[in-house]
């Protein structure tokens, strides 16, 4: 019977800490955009990517000139946060 006065402190603890931590996800923005992640995966890679890694093979291969590292700016970019 004694351990109810040792667990009732810890579960009280266990559930201030869940509120705290959903609090702070909620005010840095977690929440605000939960569709955009489950899309991700199902869009198509660019069409002309293909092009421009051939392109950039052969460019290589004939020049000693190391590529740009712009195919980074070709990712999707996640959105705007939602004001």
């Amino acid at each position: 019977m004694n351990i109810i006065l040792v667990l009732i402190p810890v579960t009280l603890l266990v559930v201030g800490v869940g509120v705290a931590l959903f609090f702070w996800a909620v005010n840095h923005q977690q929440f605000d955009d939960l569709d955009s992640p489950g899309i991700v995966p199902l869009l198509e890679d660019d069409p002309d990517q293909g092009a421009r890694a051939a392109t950039r093979a052969s460019s290589e291969a004939t020049d000693a000139v190391d590529p740009t590292p712009d195919d980074m700016a070709d990712r999707l970019d996640p959105p705007p946060p939602r004001v």
